[in-house]
């Protein structure tokens, strides 16, 4: 047999699937663990030399709809229910 092109034939066997969190095919059929997220563990899998593959997942990859108000509200003090003073013209 040779080691090229017609050895990629025989390769029909899938070792990992959809995974149900993180939604890559990373998740190992016969270890029931995802590759990337760590799935079924309760904590995400992430390492510090995948700096890389933190920021791909980390907080202000997704839609941010709590986070995106925070610099508006933060430069305001967090003041909330007051008016704004009418500006009056000088004459």
């Amino acid at each position: 047999m040779t080691k090229g092109t017609t050895s990629f034939g025989e390769r029909k066997n899938k070792s990992h699937t959809t995974c149900r969190r993180c939604g890559k095919v990373s998740f190992h059929i016969q270890k029931s663990t995802c590759a990337s997220c760590g799935y079924p563990s309760p904590k995400m899998r992430q390492y510090n030399w995948g700096a890389k593959a933190k920021g791909r997942r980390t907080e202000g990859t997704g839609r941010m709809r709590y986070m995106k108000h925070m610099t508006r509200k933060f430069k305001n003090g967090f003041r909330e229910g007051t008016q704004a003073k009418k500006m009056i013209k000088s004459a």
